[in-house]
C-alpha cells in the first residue's frame, strides 16, 4: 500500500527518479499562478514533470485532493505569516506596522502572485470564495489586535487594520507597475497614515533599509 504523505524520490526500474509530492505541488502551483486554476491537471502536470499519472497517485487520491494542498500550502505561507508578522512584540505602533509589512514586502515570505491567484480561484468557486472571505477576516482581526495592543479602541483598531490590509492587497489586485523606489520614499507618509503617529527616524531608516534590501 502507498503511502501519500510520503516525499522521498520515488524510482523507476531504469533508474530514473520521478517527481515527489513536493514536486507536484510546486508545479501545480506555478500553472496555478500562470494559467489558473482550470489548467492544474493531473496529465498536463505530470507532462511538465516528465512522468506518468500514476506518479501522482503515489502522494494524491484526487485532483481534488491537490487543490486542497495548494490551499493548505497557501494558508501555511501567506496567512501564517501575516499572522506572525502582525504578532511580533514591538515598542511602538509604527515600529509593529514596519515589521508587518516586512512580510508583505519580502517575496520569500509571502507569495503575492499565489495571494492573486487563489483569489481568481475564488472568482469561479463560491466555496473557495467562503474560504478567502474567513482568511481576509483572521488576517484582518490579526492586525486589528496589533493595534489594539498599542492602544487604540476597537473600533479605530478595526479600521486601521482594514485600511492598512485592504490598501496592501489593493497593490496586488490592481497589478501596480510602481517603482519600488517611489514606494520606499513613502514609507515615514505611510506609517503616519496608517497609525496616526509621526514614526521615530530609526523606524524608518531601518524600513526604508530592509525595503531596498527585499523589495523586487
Amino acid at each position: 500500500m502507498t503511502n501519500p504523505t510520503d516525499n522521498t524520490p520515488k524510482h523507476s526500474p531504469g533508474g530514473n527518479v520521478k517527481a515527489t509530492r513536493d514536486d507536484w505541488l510546486s508545479m501545480a502551483m506555478d500553472v496555478l499562478i500562470s494559467d489558473g486554476v482550470s489548467h492544474v491537471k493531473i496529465l498536463g502536470l505530470g507532462q511538465r514533470l516528465g512522468v506518468s499519472r500514476s506518479s501522482f497517485y503515489w502522494y494524491f487520491n484526487t485532483r481534488q485532493d491537490l487543490l486542497d494542498a495548494l490551499l493548505e500550502v497557501w494558508e501555511s505561507t501567506n496567512t501564517g505569516i501575516v499572522l506572525r508578522h502582525a504578532a511580533m512584540p514591538s515598542d511602538t505602533i509604527t515600529q509593529a506596522v514596519c515589521l508587518l509589512f516586512r512580510a508583505f514586502i519580502n517575496p520569500a515570505l509571502f507569495n503575492h502572485k499565489l495571494d492573486f491567484a487563489v483569489r481568481e480561484w475564488a472568482r469561479r468557486d463560491t466555496a473557495i470564495r467562503r474560504v478567502i472571505e474567513n482568511t481576509d477576516a483572521t488576517r484582518h482581526a490579526a492586525i486589528a489586535a496589533m493595534f489594539a495592543r498599542h492602544g487604540y479602541s476597537n473600533y479605530e483598531a478595526d479600521v486601521r487594520a482594514r485600511i492598512l490590509y485592504y490598501q496592501q492587497i489593493g497593490y496586488y489586485a490592481l497589478d501596480l507597475q510602481e517603482p519600488a523606489a517611489d514606494r520606499i520614499e513613502r514609507t515615514e507618509g505611510y506609517l503616519l497614515g496608517f497609525t496616526g503617529v509621526v514614526p521615530s527616524a530609526p523606524e524608518v531608516e531601518a524600513a526604508i533599509a530592509y525595503a531596498k534590501t527585499h523589495m523586487t
